[in-house]
């Protein structure tokens, strides 16, 4: 079979049956666990690709802000606290800016990203603060990240002036992840726990999975979990004893 190929930290990543994870063989450890979500750490693939080459332009956008849309699990979340990081952006919840006043959401920041955008049109009220916040980003020379699960043509703007400007606004989509990425994702997420899992387990694992960055977070939590608990490695029959219990 074929080895498929995806990036992190500018380098070529192969994914291929013979292929292992980085780490020793060795029983997890029993301390919590947080994923890392940097710029380094994010695996760049076909799918995600474009998105990522739009973010790393900033400051030099072409508009005030930037749509990213694409299915659960597609990785915007990460993308997003990616150019947080960067841009020292205030992160907004739709609930946020539905019940909020934008200077005081703002305050002295030029940067903000606002999650699930698309939940915040549709009401008069919400429209209405939107707009306001994000023509105060606009006369502050700022940048305003915008996260969806949709296109910016199937949103349901009713205020005329907010539907012009997010209209105008440069978005880019971000795909299902592919098998190469998936597979990539679950090494990086077991190196990042100190598990050892050869590639005949992740290969087990693609076939039975969904193909979502949330879906991988999910299984490899369990299997860790699962795994400290029984002082085991993790192995195909492991797994595959821990799947049918899901």
């Amino acid at each position: 079979m074929t080895a498929s190929v995806v990036s992190l930290h500018g380098e070529s990543f192969p994914i291929s049956p013979s292929s292992k994870s980085s780490c020793s063989g060795q029983l997890p450890l029993a301390f919590g666990y947080r994923p890392t979500l940097g710029r380094e750490d994010f695996l760049v693939a076909p799918c995600n690709q474009q998105a990522v080459a739009l973010l790393d332009r900033w400051p030099e956008w072409t508009a005030p802000s930037l749509i990213i849309h694409g299915p659960a699990g597609c990785g915007k979340t990460h993308l997003a606290h990616v150019w947080q990081t960067r841009s020292q952006a205030v992160v907004l919840s739709p609930n946020a800016v539905r019940d909020g006043d934008p200077p005081e959401l703002l305050r002295n920041r030029t940067a903000a990203v606002i999650e699930d955008a698309d939940r915040i049109v549709g009401a008069a009220t919400s429209e209405r603060i939107f707009l306001h916040l994000y023509n105060m980003l606009s006369e502050r020379q700022g940048s305003l990240l915008l996260t969806a699960m949709i296109p910016i043509a199937e949103w349901s703007v009713d205020l005329p002036d907010l539907r012009s400007r997010l209209a105008a606004s440069p978005a880019v989509g971000v795909g299902v992840p592919d098998d190469a990425l998936i597979g990539a994702v679950l090494v990086k997420m077991f190196s990042d726990r100190q598990l050892q899992v050869n590639q005949d387990v992740i290969t087990y694992l693609l076939a039975r999975m969904e193909r979502s960055f949330a879906a991988a977070r999910r299984i490899v939590a369990v299997l860790d979990t699962k795994a400290l608990a029984a002082k085991r490695r993790i192995t195909i029959p492991f797994a595959a004893h821990v799947l049918d219990g899901l």
